[in-house]
């Protein structure tokens, strides 16, 4: 992984979260959490809410332009668009998500095996991304609702079913996620406690090393997220667009 100084080793994306609407009316993405990773969104357009489900129970966030929340590892999301909802999206531990953090709230048999959840999550190749994108949020969606219910009702049984059966799919590739963690987040904060310490004993030398750094976009059409159309953003060091 390519070293970057972007703010807490986190990624950065743009997010306009689907509209189109899931079996239950409801204009959205598709319910998951994240194993180890914390997730903020910074809304800067539109208006929607965010559906959570967590130790507390369920919940729902309203979202409109300048809202800002965040929810840590374990936190079932589901992202409800209801007009024009876009967001900058920042997720800790960058690169750790895209190797299997994210598990989706398909239906407990779907979860329990994981060649049905491959097959339950994969989008397939160009053609018709769009339609499958739009099926495992349906999928996931009724998954969603059996929690919420149970939980409503106070019945906390499916979600430790869930929270079981996704740490037992995500387990044998779970090994590999310290080192992402151990390249992006903690080396910069052992880079920035160097600083402190440099700092503290009359060292200034790095202040001469002081660069500009800009994103590049993903190039081509959006692409399609958990949540929506994703627009991402690569933050590693020493790239072309330097200033």
């Amino acid at each position: 992984m390519s070293a970057s100084s972007f703010p807490g080793g986190t990624s950065l994306s743009n997010l306009d979260v689907y509209d189109g609407a899931a079996p239950d009316g409801v204009c959205g993405g598709s319910p998951h959490m994240h194993l180890v990773s914390t997730e903020a969104y910074v809304v800067t357009g539109g208006r929607g809410a965010l559906q959570t489900i967590d130790g507390e129970g369920f919940r729902e966030t309203a979202l409109e332009a300048g809202s800002v929340v965040w929810f840590t590892p374990g936190t079932i999301h589901r992202a409800v668009n209801r007009g024009g909802l876009n967001v900058v999206v920042l997720m800790s531990n960058a690169g750790l998500p895209e190797a299997g953090d994210a598990v989706m709230t398909f239906p407990a048999a779907t979860v329990a095996d994981p060649a049905a959840y491959a097959a339950a999550a994969s989008l397939g190749d160009s053609y018709g991304r769009a339609e499958r994108a739009a099926q495992r949020r349906d999928l996931a969606v009724a998954g969603f609702e059996t929690l919420r219910d149970a939980l409503l009702a106070g019945d906390r049984g499916p979600l430790e079913e869930f929270h079981a059966a996704a740490g037992a799919l995500v387990r044998d590739r779970a090994a590999a996620w310290g080192r992402l963690v151990r390249e992006r987040p903690l080396a910069q904060a052992e880079h920035s406690l160097a600083l402190t310490e440099a700092v503290a004993r009359g060292d200034i030398a790095h202040l001469g090393e002081a660069r500009v750094q800009q994103a590049v976009p993903s190039a081509g059409e959006r692409g399609f997220g958990m949540c929506g159309r994703l627009r991402t953003y690569d933050v590693t060091d020493d790239k072309e667009n330097l200033q």
